[in-house]
């Protein structure tokens, strides 16, 4: 709980106090209608409700909100992964997120794809995740790409976007993306998840680390691609639905993160997740 000065209270509403602090420290005049842009602002006065917890949180505050609502985001997989990431991402004030996804919503995904209900069974994932967006949140630009991402088609579906989240379920597009964001200079948050165990970290291989040494790719992660077959899927082996949940809004604090910097990004360090015995495990690893 935050201790709300008496002034602001006596306002009618603790979150005067939040409004009021924005409008001193950014120096906007109150407007009457709660629904008009501030002048020379990207924060509406709605938004200054909708996020006053990230507002009056000093790792954000007011400046980190503005730059969350001028990022574009661009999510690989509307599913197990994708659906709680595009929900934090969203719920997070992301301005613009992208969604790609070229397949339909199925009565198997619900265990953990919690984006879609039971009367989105046969509908494209894309639109139906892009509809939940939006009605969490108007305000944000969604983009629904129902096409399959391939080596055709990534570089320009990127290219608009300042990050990329990689929630895909196969090698092909996970080594696409990271040789692509590498070349293209795009933060790349990745995360993976089989069985009972999931993943993340953070590729900015073209960025130096501390010691003036290039940071990690994900072919130095894990250099060769499984080959098919070698590692079973979801569909064959199975995987914890609250498991998904766990990583993707992981994941998602590591993109907000990337957008408001704070603490320490995963960044050549690998998070890994043991839902079996309820283990959290961080190991770091370097450029070969």
């Amino acid at each position: 709980m935050i201790a709300v000065p008496k002034f602001a209270r006596a306002e009618g509403s603790a979150l005067h106090w939040v409004r009021e602090w924005f409008y001193k420290r950014f120096g906007f005049r109150r407007k009457p209608t709660r629904s008009k842009p501030l002048r020379n602002a990207m924060l509406s006065s709605d938004d200054l409700t909708r996020f006053a917890r990230h507002i009056v949180l000093r790792h954000i505050g007011g400046p980190g909100q503005q730059r969350l609502r001028k990022a574009k985001v661009l999510v690989v997989g509307a599913g197990g992964l994708g659906a709680p990431l595009l929900l934090y991402l969203a719920a997070a004030g992301v301005g613009t997120l992208g969604i790609i996804d070229d397949d339909t919503v199925s009565l198997s995904n619900l265990q953990r794809q919690v984006i879609f209900s039971t009367a989105d069974i046969g509908a494209p994932k894309a639109e139906r995740a892009a509809d939940a967006v939006r009605r969490l949140d108007p305000g944000v630009t969604v983009i629904p790409h129902a096409v399959r991402l391939g080596a055709a088609n990534a570089q320009d579906l990127i290219a608009p976007y300042d990050i990329v989240a990689d929630g895909s379920d196969n090698f092909d597009t996970r080594y696409l993306l990271a040789d692509l964001c590498e070349a293209m200079e795009k933060p790349l948050i990745h995360a993976a998840v089989n069985e009972m165990h999931g993943s993340v970290t953070v590729l900015k291989p073209w960025e130096k680390a501390a010691d003036g040494a290039l940071n990690p790719r994900y072919r130095d992660l894990y250099p060769e691609k499984p080959a098919p077959g070698a590692i079973p899927t979801c569909s064959e082996a199975g995987v914890l639905g609250a498991l998904v949940g766990l990583v993707g809004s992981v994941q998602a604090i590591e993109v907000i993160r990337q957008i408001v910097p704070f603490g320490t990004p995963l960044i050549g360090k690998l998070l890994m997740i043991d839902a079996l015995d309820m283990r959290f495990e961080t190991i770091n690893y370097t450029r070969e």
